[in-house]
């Protein structure tokens, strides 16, 4: 739930952040006239997103076992392709966001009214899209569809009371530094999403080596309460294959290694120039 929750809540976090960003704007020049097309387009994006979420849900059902476990797989890794594209994007990107989005509505203000509502769709749809196919693959992972999408829409909800306060200017905070942790902690999750889409390939025989390296039921109990939350937040099992843990391992110790590094972690700030002594004042001859 807590993983789920905190992909809701940076995905809903960054998509609110866009909406604020172009209301803003179309009302600074004041061209509110358009607000309707752009909302439009804001809510396609979400229909999209919510229908997508509905094709992953139900859209296996009624397939064999093992092409059940061939679709999981693929689609669990490819989640993971997308959440590390997003934080890395992210990282290079947050601080010339706004004018990005400013630069592409001035663009969109100049063509036809299908210009305004592709932009909704699309600076809306691709955080909505990822959302949903991320929440999708935790879920599956962890097993608990209740309590990973209950975690999913609470963290969806704390981002649009968020945004909207960001908006109206009442809460400021280090989006710099918010991105940065949550980020991190992704990395962390999409590693073990990463190793469960392993496991799905090699169940659906797409991959060799299906038997388990080793067993550390007896250490970390799968029915425990600790168990329960490695598995829900990170997908902790007790008893991977070698693939699987050279997966997770090449997985983590790359992507945030690389993240870090992109992020400026470490980076030493150059120092400012010391400004030079005012002249002193000419004296009268």
């Amino acid at each position: 739930m807590l993983a789920n929750l905190l992909i809701g809540l940076r995905e809903g976090l960054e998509a609110g952040l866009v909406v604020g960003i172009l209301v803003a704007y179309v009302k600074r020049i004041d061209r509110q006239d358009v607000l309707p097309k752009l909302w439009f387009g804001i809510g396609t994006a979400i229909a999209v997103a919510l229908g997508f979420g509905a094709l992953l849900t139900w859209g296996p059902y009624g397939l064999s076992f093992q092409a059940q476990e061939a679709i999981g797989g693929i689609l669990s890794i490819v989640a993971v392709g997308f959440v590390t594209w997003m934080i890395f994007w992210m990282a290079r990107n947050a601080r010339g966001l706004r004018g990005e989005l400013e630069q592409r509505l001035d663009t969109a203000l100049q063509g036809s009214a299908l210009g305004l509502v592709l932009l909704g769709i699309f600076a809306v749809g691709r955080e909505g899209i990822e959302t949903a196919l991320f929440v999708w693959a935790a879920v599956k992972s962890s097993g608990n569809a209740v309590l990973g999408t209950t975690g999913a829409i609470i963290g969806i909800l704390i981002a649009v009371v968020l945004s909207y306060l960001f908006y109206r200017g009442a809460v400021k905070i280090d989006l710099r530094r918010f991105f940065l942790w949550t980020g991190s902690f992704l990395v962390l999750v999409a590693a073990g999403v990463f190793a469960y889409g392993i496991g799905d390939l090699q169940e659906a025989g797409l991959l060799p080596g299906a038997e388990p390296a080793f067993s550390l039921a007896g250490v970390i109990p799968p029915t425990s309460w600790y168990g329960v939350l490695l598995s829900g937040i990170f997908n902790f099992t007790p008893e991977p294959t070698w693939l699987q843990v050279l997966g997770w391992t090449l997985y983590l110790v790359i992507v945030l290694a690389l993240f870090l590094r992109v992020s400026g972690v470490g980076r030493r700030r150059p120092a400012r120039a010391a400004s030079a002594p005012a002249p002193a004042p000419a004296h009268a001859p």
